[in-house]
């Protein structure tokens, strides 16, 4: 019985242990590559995007998040509006509950025509320890994190917005300056792991 619970006790703390040890990548580390097929069946790897790009933003998203849902349009909006400046925006759907249909309905629905795909197993959002929806990490060419957390911080009204996080981090990174605030608490629902 004592080997028994010396073995239960053992087991718990690597468990522990390995839980505490996932963190996001460091700004200015090499973000954690991943190859998923989008949504509309094409292969993406962000090693490859980010080389192509002058960057990448990684957004974790859900489609039934309301705080996700916000900014629906914002995210669209940014999408296009980068798109001409080099800037590949890229949706990760984390969430068990979320399956590929309803990750391209709501795709189709909000015009989102940036790459999404369904990130079986959660395995990308461990990787970078993605907790809420949304979440972005932005990746420059050297396939460096650059910038990780929120979008802006006001999800209510776009209009009221007074810190548009992730457009200053995208303007400093493209005009070669440092990105001021390189961190941002990010808010929303939790990823719905496996």
């Amino acid at each position: 019985m004592r080997l028994f619970r010396s073995i239960l006790v053992f087991t718990a703390v690597c468990a522990l242990s390995a839980v505490a040890l996932a963190e996001s990548p460091a700004i200015g580390a090499a973000a954690p590559d991943f190859q998923l097929t989008t949504l509309d069946g094409k292969s993406f790897s962000l090693a490859s995007e980010a080389k192509a790009h002058k960057a990448v933003v990684v957004m974790f998203i859900s489609t039934q998040c309301p705080y996700s849902n916000a900014y629906n349009d914002r995210m669209r909006d940014m999408a296009s509006a980068y798109a001409s400046k080099g800037v590949v925006f890229a949706g990760l759907n984390s969430n068990k509950n979320e399956d590929a249909a309803k990750a391209t309905s709501h795709a189709k629905a909000h015009g989102h025509t940036f790459p999404i795909m369904k990130d079986p197993g959660n395995k990308v959002a461990d990787m970078y320890d993605a907790q809420h929806t949304p979440t972005v990490f932005v990746v420059d060419p050297q396939g460096k994190v650059r910038y990780e957390g929120r979008i802006d911080e006001n999800y209510e009204d776009p209009a009221g917005v007074t810190s548009p996080d992730l457009k200053n981090a995208l303007d400093s990174l493209l005009a070669g300056k440092p990105v001021a605030k390189t961190v941002t608490k990010a808010f929303g629902c939790s990823i719905k792991r496996v």
